[in-house]
């Protein structure tokens, strides 16, 4: 136990050293007795730690400022070096919006971690082959993004298939068959797929949600006629579904346009345990067809 508190402690005094520029020590002077309290008259807690260091408190900032703007430096040469060996050598269609090149660095300069440098440097690609690509609030929502969102994102993203004539990403949850006039009993069968077993748990997709990444009602497609069919791509497979009766509708989750610009970043194969569910919820209203 003692040698856990030893080696946290130690951990931190070196984070903050790296960060002020100098080291914390304890002040040699502070002894407290068994009749002191560790407040003083006016309630404020005693402070047994200092700074070790001659310069004034200016000169300690001014220090912290360049460390600050050095690191931020290294992180944007990181990234734009990233993005280089990311680029296809292909025609772009323009340059970036110069207050989006601004605003990106001004983002991305404060991003240290690795597997998130990478996904700036495919922003700046993305943005230099077709600009408008990526939005400024995609860009500051990824700022924001905490490592329990980005790994959501992460599990959404092999569930999520294109539509073509939308533009946009989609997760399809099942279906429901209208009932006819002489068939109210149907009303309500519907059949879903559990997306949990493929990874994306219900906490999960409530944090999409909150983030702004996903729509927060499901969504239903309209009435499908017999022989009507629904494509859906997923990373280099195409899904097409066939309605065998009339009246079927299909219901889905979507992503807002912020979560398709993010969900752009990251390229996976369709998940293997959803593909199958998906066919068992539908084989029964629909012939499957993979491409």
């Amino acid at each position: 136990m003692t040698v856990k508190k030893a080696n946290s402690k130690a951990s931190l005094a070196l984070l903050i050293e790296e960060k002020l520029g100098y080291p914390m020590v304890k002040k040699a002077s502070f002894k407290k007795t068994s009749d002191q309290s560790e407040y003083s008259a006016q309630g404020k807690r005693t402070v047994e730690y200092s700074v070790q260091s001659n310069n004034s408190a200016l000169k300690r900032a001014l220090k912290r400022q360049q460390l600050q703007k050095i690191q931020r430096q290294i992180n944007i040469e990181a990234i734009m070096a990233g993005a280089l060996s990311l680029c296809p050598d292909v025609i772009s269609k323009g340059r970036p919006d110069p207050d989006w090149l601004e605003h990106f660095i001004a983002l991305a300069e404060d991003i240290t971690n690795q597997a998130m440098q990478t996904l700036w440097a495919k922003i700046l690609v993305g943005e230099t082959l077709s600009p408008g690509t990526f939005s400024i609030k995609s860009l500051q929502t990824l700022k924001l993004m905490t490592q329990k969102e980005a790994n959501a994102l992460q599990k959404c993203a092999p569930l999520c298939g294109f539509v073509e004539y939308e533009g946009s990403y989609l997760i399809m949850l099942g279906h429901y068959k209208k009932p006819s006039f002489f068939d109210l009993l149907r009303k309500g069968n519907k059949e879903s797929i559990n997306l949990a077993q493929s990874g994306l748990s219900f906490p999960n997709i409530l944090t999409l949600m909150d983030i702004g990444l996903m729509y927060r009602k499901e969504i239903e497609s309209p009435s499908l006629k017999q022989g009507q069919s629904f494509s859906l791509s997923f990373q280099g497979q195409k899904l097409t579904l066939t309605a065998k009766s009339s009246e079927l509708v299909l219901s889905y989750y979507k992503l807002t346009q912020t979560g398709e610009e993010l969900k752009r970043l990251i390229t996976a194969p369709v998940n293997k345990q959803y593909k199958q569910l998906l066919e068992q919820a539908m084989q029964e209203e629909f012939s499957f067809e993979w491409s």
